[in-house]
């Protein structure tokens, strides 16, 4: 049955439903702690500390993220990899989120419609790996897993999972956040003044003098409007601002897992917006298993193992009673895998009528090793991705309405192309990450650009 002919009613607590129901459940991705009575020491310590977020912030999300799935907004979700504690500076914290306002300032004036801004940042400290040790030489150690759970380097001591890491992931994160919070509410995404926002270094780039055309027509706009009203448009002051993460380190997530008042339920108050990765979505999974009990808006990765009865599963799982708002897909399949693996996920869906926001991460599937041994993405195989993601939406009759990215403000190498044509040689010269490559300002820029263009092309959807 089409959703639009169905009475939604709000998602129901699992009467066998707790936060430390996962433990119940095989739990991938967790590191060994050495010491148990520690991490049960760092886990009161952070029950007893204040929300990083409310209850509130969530639920206007989850309405937004509503509209995003009737095609009425489209999401913007991007930030690092994984954030590192010394990472938390004024000027990493600014830059990254002048990319994603410069970026959504071009999705609102080509797309025409408002735009759901959500950084992946303020939490996001912890990584799944492949293997559980890492071995270099006749040496092997645990595997770095996020600055939430060890340190970089590669000795015992900064392998060794400490569960103090948490305390301090949990302080960076209310840092990163009440600076992210100063900036919007003192004026830092005023739309008066969008010219604020540029970064210095990318004065040379292709793509500086189109986005400067860009900003004097809104500046136009904004200040024809004012002329014709008599009266300055507040509400243009200020965006809203929401966190993301992915909720790997479950001890981590259930400590800040809450009731508040006046709201019934389990809201998890380390984010807005936390997500499942690919390697921990298994039905029966610990992880899985937490999700389903929390009003969070959630997402899940698919990728292009997943078969369309696994995600109807999920569907069941982690959303029965259809929330409006709730449920969010992030594909990525890669560009070689797109064209045949995300069609019959689509077609499950829309065949079952149920009501999920499909968004794109062009970055995961395509990641691979240079022949100088750096980790990397081709620009033109995210572009490509991108493109069939829209193509196929469109001949679906779904609807894309969002992307997910990994970048940065700084000015990286990291990934291949782009406007400057990053070649392999560039990489050495500011590659950063700590785990995967991130797009740089102009390369994210020119996929803001890309979106605009592709949505013009294809036009809006028959159906939903």
């Amino acid at each position: 049955m089409p959703s639009k002919d169905r009475t939604l009613t709000a998602v129901k607590l699992p009467k066998d439903w707790s936060p430390a129901g996962w433990r119940q459940h095989v739990a991938l991705q967790q590191p060994t702690y050495p010491d148990a009575a520690a991490l049960e020491g760092v886990q009161e310590e952070l029950r007893a500390l204040p929300p990083l977020v409310t209850s509130w912030e969530i639920l206007s999300l989850k309405q937004q993220l509503a509209e995003a799935q009737e095609g009425k907004r489209f999401l913007l979700q991007g930030g690092d990899c994984a954030e590192t504690f010394d990472g938390c500076t004024p000027d990493v914290i600014s830059n990254r989120l002048k990319v994603l306002l410069q970026m959504s300032l071009v999705l609102v004036h080509g797309m025409r419609k408002p735009v759901v801004r959500v950084g992946r940042f303020a939490g996001q400290y912890a990584k799944p790996r492949s293997a559980d040790m890492e071995t270099i030489g006749d040496v092997s150690l645990p595997s770095y897993r996020g600055d939430l759970v060890n340190g970089p380097e590669f000795t015992e001591a900064a392998r060794i999972p400490d569960p103090r890491r948490m305390i301090k992931g949990h302080a960076r994160s209310a840092m990163t956040m009440n600076f992210v919070r100063s900036l919007i509410d003192g004026g830092f995404a005023d739309l008066h003044h969008p010219e604020y926002w540029n970064l210095e270094w990318v004065g040379h780039s292709p793509l500086a003098e189109e986005y400067r055309r860009m900003v004097t027509a809104i500046g136009d706009a904004v200040r024809f409007m004012e002329t014709l009203s008599g009266q300055e448009v507040h509400n243009l002051n200020r965006v809203d601002f929401y966190t993301s993460h992915e909720a790997l380190l479950l001890p981590y997530e259930e400590s800040q897992t809450r009731q508040v008042p006046r709201h019934w339920g389990w809201f998890n108050l380390s984010t807005h917006y936390p997500w499942i990765g690919m390697r921990t979505a298994d039905l029966e999974g610990a992880h899985v298993d937490y999700f389903r009990g929390i009003r969070n808006p959630i997402a899940i990765k698919v990728g292009p193992s997943v078969h369309p009865d696994q995600l109807l599963k999920l569907i069941d799982v982690l959303n029965p009673d259809d929330e409006a708002g709730r449920l969010t897909f992030i594909h990525r399949m890669g560009a070689k895998a797109i064209e045949e693996k995300l069609p019959p996920l689509l077609n499950a869906v829309q065949r079952d009528g149920r009501r999920v926001l499909w968004v794109c991460d062009p970055m995961h599937g395509n990641t691979e090793s240079t022949t100088n041994g750096y980790k990397t993405r081709r620009f033109r195989n995210i572009r490509s991705e991108l493109e069939m993601a829209f193509e196929l939406h469109a001949a679906a009759g779904t609807r894309l309405g969002g992307v997910h990215l990994e970048l940065t403000g700084e000015d990286v190498t990291e990934c291949l192309g782009g406007a400057r044509e990053l070649t392999e040689s560039d990489l050495e010269r500011a590659y950063k990450s700590t785990v995967d490559p991130r797009l740089n300002y102009e390369q994210a820029l020119e996929v803001a650009m890309l979106i605009v263009r592709k949505q013009a092309q294809i036009g809006a959807p028959s159906k939903a």
